[in-house]
């Protein structure tokens, strides 16, 4: 399966570049190309992919503040002319900093490293087990599976909803998904993952949890709606 990259430049000749050295490869595969970051605020917000190419030097809003900006960051790949940039550019967990012109086998070294890291088998824990959350600078906070309720990402950060209260942790909302098990947690929305076993109802594009109601996103509504219902089903 590809990764679904989107291009961010205002240089349609960098943009070209990028198209002619991912035609070359295996396992990319470009969804959407845009001059400038604004333009793709809309799509990134309703659309999933895994691998965004962004300049830094843009009008209006530059590569690094739009960055900033971004709710669930998918990987990142730097491709700017300027060097400089490069320390703050990794304080914000960049997969990598592309420096122009860029050659086929330093670009063919970055993308290595996006692959690779989908294929990374996240460490994952028992189902019914528990998990030690660090909730400040010192204090780890044991949480027991079947407590959570929902997990809902705040950028960088998530609140993990419980029976018990509500905990903020320093971590994205897809790495920590990643580590809960699939038969009993699923993300039903870029900003939602859900415990099965929780879900009281089901109505159209929406899922109630403790009395509450949660959207399901238009990318999860097939995968999320059958899981839950294969759940209680076999129940």
């Amino acid at each position: 399966m590809s990764l679904r990259c989107v291009i961010i430049d205002d240089e349609p000749l960098a943009i070209n570049v990028i198209k002619n050295h991912i035609a070359q490869l295996k396992g990319l595969e470009i969804i959407k190309t845009f001059d400038n970051a604004i333009e793709s605020l809309d799509f990134l917000r309703t659309t999933e992919i895994d691998l965004l190419f962004l300049d830094i030097n843009m009008p209006v809003l530059d590569g690094l503040s739009f960055l900033k900006s971004l709710d669930n960051k998918p990987m990142v790949i730097i491709t700017t002319a300027h060097e400089e940039y490069a320390v703050e550019g990794f304080e914000l967990e960049v997969l990598d900093y592309l420096v122009k012109p860029i050659s086929l086998p330093r670009f063919l070294k970055a993308t290595n490293k996006a692959i690779a890291k989908t294929q990374e088998a996240p460490k994952s824990i028992t189902e019914n087990e528990s998990i030690f959350v660090k909730v400040d600078k010192k204090k780890m906070k044991k949480v027991y599976l079947d407590d959570i309720l929902l997990v809902e990402s705040l950028k960088d950060y998530i609140k993990i909803i419980t029976l018990n209260g509500n905990y903020v942790v320093h971590q994205t909302l897809g790495s920590f998904t990643g580590e809960l098990p699939s038969t009993q947690f699923v993300r039903i929305h870029r900003s939602y993952t859900a415990n099965i076993n929780k879900v009281d109802a089901v109505e159209g594009n929406s899922v109630e949890i403790a009395n509450k109601r949660y959207t399901i996103g238009r990318n999860y509504l097939e995968d999320a709606k059958n899981a839950i219902l294969r759940n209680q089903s076999g129940n």
